[in-house]
């Protein structure tokens, strides 16, 4: 549906669309009008004027996501446009700015928020050409340090150094970029452009790097810290971090795989886990905790009751959660307040039925996202599913894929759906029925694609025509094989799956020296 825009927007598109005339004519537009032009600039794709209206910003701020959010002169939400060419002209024109010869006005912009941009799967930006978080990062940190050369090798006006933007940026740090970062970082102090990180996000970093740029973000500003692929944290480096650094204004933290690993616990390791919970519990802003594939069967009270706020999300998806886990879960005073819980690959109907429904119940007010994969519910449990989920009236997103399931009960399960008035997205498991008869569950990666696609397909079909019977076209269902789309994950999976060819063979050179050793 076509959103309305006023006749100041149409105006405003009409100026901005003759690239030549906009930017000749910037110089007798009003202050006030420059968000407008920007909007506009940015739905048009008018990377030139973008750019100009950029480097002679008259305001003190700069907030991307309140310029592109929704705004009465138009109310579509463009924040998930992450278009490369209009996300460039942006950050080369902040750059222009520090550089662009003296004005009819002072300078006076003091703060660019960068961090409103949400990385989507689909774009709608006619480029089609993205620029994710690891390329901002990487664009930001080159212009930082170009910017650096070019005023240490010129002449400039001395107002130049006088100069000082904080730029606000989620970074995203690999191998491949992390010295520049590192550079660029070093050098923040000397540079009029100051990138200060709110979140920070490592994939594929040796732990020694880790450790050494963290401390160059300025950590005590820090709000998220997501340490995700290929960093090889253990829970002995965590209480080492958590010791050297503080972050008092953390709110969401993810670690990796494998961090904690209860079943080679000694004594050390049983205080090492008290300590780390009670630097958790410093933390008194957290309320968002993803600690996925770890072994903490039992622990999970230890972990999280010395927190001082409740959580809001908690992801423990293939944790081998315990009966006692999921009951201190149920009866903690983080239940109330859950919005988001990722219990995958966890046993429940066998395990914890009982208690896993009292914990629905008491977020049940204010749950907005559900993940049980690979959960094992069969068509026995769909009834005491529905049951559990018909109090959960604010769900927004419901992910069950993995579970062996029949075409009929998956059906079942839809019609209930429709009925939850805020559910906008489910992911939905193949139909046992499209398998082979003797497939095991869960279906590992070498036969999840072995199935009837031609039956899923009507399946597919049949379940659309219920959402349509009931109204509920908002309502997008769909079967991502492979996992959720992960726009970090997209953007760096070449880099990605060198990494992980990389320690394959060094884990093959290591058993074949083992072998011949031996022999």
């Amino acid at each position: 549906r076509a959103t309305m825009k006023s006749l100041r927007f149409i105006s405003a598109e009409a100026f901005v669309s003759n690239a030549e005339f906009a930017r000749r004519s910037l110089g007798g537009v009003a202050h006030n009008l420059f968000p407008l032009l920007f909007k506009a600039s940015y739905l048009l794709e008018q990377g030139e004027v973008i750019h100009d209206l950029v480097e002679n910003w008259p305001l003190v701020d700069f907030n991307i996501g309140k310029l592109l959010g929704t705004t009465v002169d138009y109310q579509e939400d463009l924040r998930h446009r992450t278009c490369s060419v209009c996300l460039e002209s942006c950050l080369t024109g902040l750059r222009d700015y520090v550089l662009n010869h003296p004005s009819s006005y002072r300078k006076r912009l003091k703060v660019v928020d960068l961090t409103g941009i949400k990385d989507v799967e689909v774009q709608f930006c006619d480029c089609k050409k993205t620029m994710g978080r690891w390329a901002r990062t990487q664009l930001l940190s080159k212009l930082c340090l170009e910017l650096l050369f070019y005023l240490q090798q010129t002449q400039c006006n001395p107002d130049t150094f006088e100069i000082s933007i904080d730029v606000l940026i989620d970074l995203f740090v690999t191998e491949r970029n992390y010295e520049l970062v590192v550079q660029a970082l070093l050098k923040k102090c000397y540079c009029p452009l100051k990138i200060c990180c709110v979140a920070f996000r490592s994939d594929n970093l040796a732990l020694q790097k880790f450790f050494y740029i963290i401390k160059l973000t300025d950590p005590s500003f820090l709000h998220k810290l997501e340490i995700v692929h290929n960093v090889r944290l253990e829970m002995e480096h965590l209480e080492i971090l958590f010791n050297s650094i503080h972050f008092p204004l953390l709110m969401s933290l993810t670690l990796p795989a494998r961090t904690f690993n209860v079943r080679r616990f000694t004594a050390t390791d049983e205080q090492i886990l008290a300590n780390i919970g009670e630097k958790l519990g410093e933390m008194t802003q957290l309320t968002e905790l993803s600690m996925p594939f770890s072994i903490l069967t039992g622990r999970i009270q230890k972990l999280l009751s010395p927190l001082k706020a409740p959580l809001k999300m908690l992801d423990v998806s293939n944790c081998s959660l315990n009966h006692a886990d999921m009951t201190y879960l149920a009866s903690s005073f983080h239940a109330n307040h859950l919005e988001a819980l990722d219990l995958s690959g966890h046993n429940i109907p066998d395990l914890y039925p009982s208690v896993f429904f009292k914990l629905l119940r008491h977020s049940s007010s204010v749950l907005r996202s559900l993940t049980l994969e690979d959960c094992n519910i069969q068509d026995g449990h769909v009834n005491m599913l529905i049951l559990g989920l018909s109090s959960c009236q604010k769900l927004q997103e419901f992910k069950f894929l993995g579970n062996p399931l029949s075409s009929q009960a998956l059906k079942h399960i839809f019609t209930f759906l429709c009925e939850l008035p805020m559910l906008k997205n489910v992911e939905f498991p193949v139909p046992r029925d499209c398998y082979p008869i003797n497939i095991t569950y869960p279906v590992d990666d070498a036969n999840l694609c072995r199935f009837d696609h031609q039956k899923y397909e009507r399946v597919a079909e049949e379940i659309n025509l219920i959402l349509l019977q009931a109204n509920r076209e908002d309502m997008k269902a769909s079967t991502p094989l492979f996992g959720s789309y992960d726009a970090a994950v997209q953007e760096t999976n070449n880099e990605l799956g060198a990494y992980l060819i990389k320690s394959f063979k060094e884990t093959l050179e290591k058993f074949t020296t083992s072998l011949n050793k031996m022999s």
